[in-house]
């Protein structure tokens, strides 16, 4: 394995992969446990948006997650003029991002409402979704010699080979360049052989409740729980 880029909301890897595997674990992605907001009781709303628009709006901010988030409750109370942002809802759990807009009051309107919140799974609705993830094959590029200082002027960090008077491009970072090379190509009406390496290139992006990390870690939990689950119940019918 092979990190390419992490930060605080993504992981970028590369890893010899079976693509059946990994398509797996994206898959199980959304049978990971995650709170979100299940029911709203509006008791005002003067905003140029319906009920059910502005529970739906609410219900997809992410919030933290903690051992006690499952019994909170949230509470949002304004009256104002201007933009009503998911900062402005207070209790426990709290949201992770402070900025998403949820609607707009004119001068003298107001917005209430309570929350209660709900542990779920992603495949039930992408409200319980923790995020996203998202694989591609290395590649690897052929192109004749002539081309290295033009591909390393457009794709400057990429992972050159050079082999007689072929070099070999190595498409595995954050970014696809193989359409750029082969573009390059293309433009001079030469020939650019391209073939897939062993290596995977992975992303985990979270949408904030759980690190990118924790994402993948836990989304490989619930498979084996699964498989483990089938095991017994060949066995137990064998």
């Amino acid at each position: 394995m092979k990190l390419i880029e992490k930060t605080k909301d993504q992981i970028i890897f590369s890893a010899e992969i079976d693509e059946s595997i990994a398509n797996a674990i994206r898959r199980y992605v959304k049978q990971i446990p995650v709170i979100a907001i299940d029911e709203l009781e509006i008791s005002k709303n003067d905003s140029p948006l319906y009920d059910e628009t502005v529970a739906h709006r609410v219900g997809l901010i992410p919030l933290k997650m903690d051992k006690s988030a499952e019994k909170g409750k949230l509470k949002l109370s304004v009256k104002k003029e201007g933009t009503v942002y998911s900062g402005e809802i207070k209790g426990h759990p709290e949201v992770v991002y402070k900025a998403i807009p949820i609607t707009t009051l004119d001068k003298g309107q107001e917005l209430e409402f309570t929350a209660t919140v709900k542990l779920g799974k992603g495949a039930e609705h992408s409200k319980f979704s923790p995020g996203l993830m998202f694989y591609r094959n290395e590649t690897e590029i052929t192109l004749d010699k002539d081309f290295l200082e033009e591909v390393k002027k457009f794709v400057p960090d990429a992972e050159i080979k050079e082999k007689g008077n072929k070099i070999t491009v190595i498409d595995n970072k954050k970014k696809e360049m193989t359409d750029v090379i082969e573009g390059l190509a293309i433009k001079r009406k030469k020939q650019a052989e391209v073939a897939n390496g062993k290596d995977l290139v992975v992303t985990v992006e979270s949408f904030g409740q759980l690190e990118p990390k924790d994402i993948f870690n836990e989304s490989i939990d619930m498979l084996r729980k699964d498989l483990a689950s089938v095991e017994k119940a060949v066995e137990k019918e064998a």
